[in-house]
């Protein structure tokens, strides 16, 4: 009676455990079992035919199959009927097996492309929301390091065929944690929030602070870059989280008064764009020997480095190519011009 419970017990925990794996592995535990009793009962039946248990799964697994090399065959009438058992439900595993992986292959495929399977690596860049200048970004990031993982996130974005770009992409909403889990943010190194341009000004800021504040959430030390779009809420991006920022109706416009008013033969577009292409900008604190130095003396000591001093920001004022005779302080922040090398 004991011995019942413990079977019993013992069997409900296999069929616990069995049917919770996915199918292809069970029925490719299936086969492996069918083609070891057909083995063992095969070199039990003809032990010289097949000398050893190998030799018997062996031919299983042939005959199985439908290979038949024909190196193992029964001889006697019960091995051949064996044989004959073996085609009927061997053969017909093995195709449901292979049958099984071709279309677990073709849904996982299917799946990557509407954004249903977690992101499984770390260190990589999360990108929210899919438009033409997130597009050509994920180029960008592509064309400078092919090895950068990408993942994106979006809620509009209904399937992204994940061969025609570099991005591993998560359907849903950025500002649900299970979506954010799915985007692994918290192995993530930074993360760009990108203002949705197909809807109201302030809606669009409203989303975006909302899914600052879920990244924040789960993930205290990532790096936020987040684009907003009204001036009044800038500031509740930066209480929400964000480390930085993007202004970009502000850049834009600035842009735009440029093209306006600029001098003949100095298009301000095709020079800032080439420029961010091709150079960065960096904030660093003033060095030492350099204190109480000319803005002209910083100049020469930077370039010297290959780079390019041009500006300086003093107790939150920017002075941008300030007078060569500007004396400098070692409480100034360099605004510093070099290549991405």
């Amino acid at each position: 009676m004991l011995w019942a419970k413990v079977t019993d017990m013992n069997l409900e925990s296999f069929k616990h455990i069995f049917y919770r794996m996915p199918v292809v592995v069970r029925l490719l535990l299936a086969v492996c079992v069918l083609m070891l009793l057909f083995g063992t009962i095969i070199h039990l039946i003809e032990p010289q035919q097949f000398p050893s248990v190998f030799d018997g799964v062996w031919w299983a697994f042939v005959t199985g199959a439908t290979v038949g090399y024909g190196d193992y065959v029964p001889l006697t009438i019960v091995g051949r009927v064996v044989g004959m058992l073996l085609i009927l439900s061997g053969g017909g595993m093995l195709t449901f097996y292979i049958t099984t992986l071709a279309a677990k292959t073709i849904n996982h495929e299917s799946d990557l492309s509407e954004g249903k399977v977690s992101f499984n690596g770390k260190d990589h860049i999360v990108i929210i929301g899919w438009n033409e200048r997130t597009k050509q970004l994920v180029e960008m990031i592509a064309d400078k390091d092919s090895n950068q993982e990408i993942v994106l996130i979006d809620r509009t974005l209904n399937e992204l065929p994940y061969r025609h770009y570099p991005v591993h992409f998560i359907h849903g909403d950025p500002s649900e944690d299970a979506v954010l889990v799915q985007a692994k943010i918290e192995e993530a190194e930074s993360v760009l929030i990108s203002s949705d341009v197909t809807i109201e000004e302030r809606k669009a800021d409203i989303n975006t602070i909302l899914a600052t504040i879920a990244v924040r959430g789960n993930n205290q030390d990532i790096q936020i870059n987040a684009e907003i779009l009204t001036i009044s809420q800038v500031e509740n991006a930066i209480r929400a989280g964000a480390d930085t920022v993007i202004s970009s109706n502000d850049f834009m416009s600035t842009l735009f008064y440029h093209e306006l008013f600029h001098k003949q033969n100095t298009p301000p577009f095709e020079t800032v764009l080439n420029l961010l292409k091709e150079q960065q900008f960096s904030h660093i604190k003033l060095p030492e020997e350099l204190d109480g130095s000319p803005f002209k003396e910083a100049v020469t000591f930077f370039l010297e480095n290959h780079e390019l001093l041009i500006g300086v920001i003093r107790d939150g004022d920017w002075m941008m190519n300030p007078s060569k005779e500007t004396s400098l302080s070692s409480e100034d922040t360099l605004i510093i011009l070099s290549d991405w090398g």
